[in-house]
């Protein structure tokens, strides 16, 4: 777990908010230089620190933070057939 989402998960009883950054009240207190962890790297174990985490200052990176404690995965509207011929014409871009 991340410090911001630590603080985040410090707020109370609240286990959803969003946070206004920029130009509201919780931007100053979230300017402190933090480390945070990087997405999508590829994990080297004897040099983790250097490797999957980076200093940034939340609200000089974002205008919002929207925190949700827990989430459930994504379920598809529709499932579409291996066979070509049941995908609509304009599949995958939609258009």
């Amino acid at each position: 777990m991340t410090r911001n989402s630590h603080l985040c998960n410090q707020a109370g009883s609240l286990d959803r908010f969003i946070l206004i950054l920029r130009n509201g009240p919780a931007g100053d207190p979230l300017r402190q230089v933090r480390r945070e962890r990087a997405i999508g790297v590829i994990y080297r174990p004897e040099s983790e620190r250097l490797s999957l985490y980076f200093e940034a200052s939340l609200s000089e990176q974002f205008d919002a933070v929207l925190h949700i404690d827990q989430t459930i995965a994504v379920q598809p509207l529709e499932r579409w057939a291996l066979d070509e011929t049941d995908l609509p014409e304009t599949y995958p871009s939609g258009v």
